[in-house]
């Protein structure tokens, strides 16, 4: 890793990482004010069987416990793009956005190998995508204090879903960032990484809606995010490996191909 790319990289989006991180703040502390409004009573109107099981839950989470609102605020699509700035938006761009404009060979006509400029935006990716995910708790944390649930949930099982949600996140940062040094433009890497993360997300919600489509659910990276089942107490060692497997997969893919790629002059 190289340290004057790391700090000059930070610096470039310092702004952009406390706006994102405070937005992610203020969306989790809306879960616990929700559920401690409105919980019991959505509770009850599901075990009256007034609302259907399956549309009582969305993607693995629910209003009727502390756990699944939390749950639910991960999978939300609020969430999903606020997460996705760091993970999609800044890892295409960080090597086909700059090769587009131009400016890629200047940062590779310094005595930096491919491979250390890679290591410093995968750093980069993972540390913005882990401080979003600290965002999200710290906010739902404090709103559970606030509104008396904290109780609710076991303050040490906190770090397991912060580091369920980096992994998923995180995976889906290398794949943007693989994509992104496989392309000289932006459009594609960006495209195919949008379309990995929209497809995985709506198998997951079909999955949860529709009984029928549940064994698609296993083919979505969202499916290995289960914060809900970690808080209470039900942690399934498969979903971390998984999707630190498939980081790994597409970090391996990045560096074979980025090194070996034959930059033309820029048209």
């Amino acid at each position: 890793m190289n340290r004057t790319l790391f700090v000059h990289t930070l610096r470039q989006n310092r702004v952009r990482l406390l706006i994102i991180t405070v937005a992610m703040a203020l969306w989790g502390s809306l879960m616990p004010i929700i559920y401690a409004q409105f919980g019991v009573q959505f509770r009850s109107m599901m075990e009256s069987g007034l609302i259907p099981k399956q549309f009582a839950e969305f993607g693995g989470g629910d209003i009727f416990t502390l756990p699944g609102s939390i749950a639910l605020g991960f999978i939300h699509p609020i969430s999903l793009i606020l997460s996705s700035v760091f993970a999609v938006g800044f890892t295409t761009s960080a090597i086909a956005g700059e090769r587009q404009r131009g400016t890629l060979e200047v940062l590779l006509s310094r005595p930096l190998p491919r491979r250390v400029v890679y290591a410093t935006l995968l750093v980069c990716a993972l540390l913005f995508v882990a401080i979003v995910m600290a965002g999200f708790l710290v906010g739902t944390v404090v709103s559970a204090s606030i509104n008396g649930v904290a109780s609710e949930i076991d303050p040490a099982r906190i770090a397991l879903v912060w580091l369920n949600g980096v992994l998923l996140f995180g995976a889906v940062a290398a794949i943007g960032l693989a994509a992104s040094v496989s392309f000289d433009r932006l459009s594609p890497a960006l495209g195919i990484t949008v379309a990995i993360v929209i497809v995985s997300y709506f198998l997951e919600i079909l999955g949860s809606l529709w009984p029928d489509a549940e064994r698609l659910q296993p083919y979505s990276l969202f499916h290995y995010l289960q914060p809900r089942d970690v808080l209470s107490g039900t942690v399934a060692a498969f979903n971390f490996v998984l999707l630190a497997i498939v980081a790994a997969v597409a970090i391996v893919a990045a560096l074979a191909i980025f090194p070996r790629r034959d930059l033309a002059a820029p048209s």
